[in-house]
């Protein structure tokens, strides 16, 4: 079973990989990826912050 830190850590990378990726389709104007990233990028920043993350200098979107 992961510990709780593994679990944020992966949530941290996740979080960080969908920003990443929804900068790209933001300045590519691929409207559709950008929705569907949006979703995970959601529910990757409600976790994170049920778990106590502050993301206020992680956050690069700020949606």
């Amino acid at each position: 079973m992961p510990s709780g830190l593994k679990i944020a850590k992966a949530a941290l990378d996740g979080f960080a990989k969908v920003q990443r990726r929804m900068i790209l389709a933001e300045k590519e104007h691929a409207v559709e990826t950008y929705a569907d990233l949006k979703e995970e990028y959601i529910y990757l920043k409600a976790l994170l912050h049920t778990a106590g993350v502050n993301l206020t200098e992680i956050d690069n979107i700020k949606e």
